[in-house]
């Protein structure tokens, strides 16, 4: 596990539960005991930020930021970083506050995932109570608690929203990307603050990834079905494709092929036509890192081939929603923020 970590961004949440060296919550939610409210009129609580230097700022060579000149906002969630690998990592929740895990928050999610939106627009990254990693893993004895973590997250979510619309977005169009626990999260946005509201104008598109979407989550809002479609939101999640196709089996799930931005089962969509992945180091654009095809609720994929890759044995390919399809998504967010302004 310590050699897979050298060579590809994984969520630390994944790498816990893969190896199996994570810890559970040590005891029962409380509400008086969770972590201080965050301020997000301060930047410092901002993981990305257009009026900070940050990872998000970052590019791989060859390309450009290009957030000073965008006329679009990103409102990025990151996935899951509270994971139990350190001993004070035994709440239901996070501190906004925590140094050490904001650090690992912004070397891995932000400079890895949130930097693919910056030739789109300015990305905007809240900080926030995170629920921990053995939220999405309980027994029936922990729900009640899990559940409590994930709203108690989720308010940060909108508060942060809130500041971000009322201070820095001045009816700028915006997309809402997130992956894993903050795809999770910015479904429940979209559902609650955005979709059939009058800030659905201003949606140029959302990228929940890493999470199951179910067909009829959204009451309005649909699956995107081309590359310059507007109003509408992209989702997937990446299994080995040998695998896959014995154990994939959700076809209430929505499922985004991101090589041709189509739900549509059975296309194949070959390596040729993935623009790049960006593994370790973040430095090296690695084109046709592999393939995608949609099946029955799920993104199947082969084995991408880096430096290392021997060592990455996993058949759930999560870790990768968004990476290994970087280049692809980057291109995306640029193409539907220009068919958004032109219309």
């Amino acid at each position: 596990m310590r050699k897979l970590l050298v060579f590809i961004y994984l969520p630390a949440s994944l790498l816990l539960i893969l190896s199996g060296c994570a810890v559970r919550p040590r005891q029962q939610f409380d509400a008086a005991k969770v972590p201080p409210a965050v301020n997000y009129q301060t930047l410092d609580n901002w993981a990305a930020h257009p009026l900070k230097k940050d990872l998000a700022d970052l590019v791989p060579n060859g390309l450009k930021d290009e957030q000073s000149s965008a006329q679009v906002d990103v409102f990025f969630l990151h996935p899951t970083t509270y994971t139990g690998s350190r001993r004070s990592e035994r709440d239901w929740n996070a501190s906004a506050a925590d140094a050490g895990l904001n650090k690992k928050t912004e070397e891995g999610s932000i400079q890895y995932q949130a930097s693919m939106f910056n030739g789109a627009g300015r990305v905007f990254a809240p900080r926030y109570r995170q629920a921990h990693y053995h939220t999405f893993f309980v027994t029936a004895k922990d729900s009640a608690d899990a559940r409590k973590a994930l709203d108690l997250a989720y308010t940060d979510i909108e508060a942060a929203f809130d500041a971000y619309l009322k201070n820095w977005n001045n009816g700028r169009p915006f997309i809402i990307a997130g992956h894993s626990q903050g795809a999770l999260h910015g479904m429940r946005l979209l559902r609650e603050h955005i979709e059939g509201q009058s800030l659905e104008k201003q949606l140029v598109a959302a990228y929940v990834v890493g999470w199951p979407v179910e067909k009829n989550y959204f009451r309005t809002l649909k699956p995107c079905e081309k590359p310059d479609q507007t109003d509408c939101y992209c989702t997937w999640r990446t299994w080995e494709k040998k695998n896959g196709r014995r154990r994939a089996n959700q076809p209430e799930v929505v499922c985004t092929n991101p090589l041709l931005w189509s739900t549509a089962e059975g296309r194949y969509a070959p390596d040729s036509l993935n623009l790049g992945g960006v593994v370790r180091p973040f430095e090296t654009v690695r084109p046709a890192l592999t393939d995608a095809e949609v099946w029955r609720g799920f993104l199947l994929a082969r084995k991408p081939k880096f430096p290392g890759s021997f060592f990455f044995r996993r058949k759930n390919y999560h870790v990768g929603d968004l990476n290994l399809y970087y280049m692809n998504v980057r291109e995306n967010a640029r193409q539907k923020a220009a068919a958004f302004l032109k219309n």
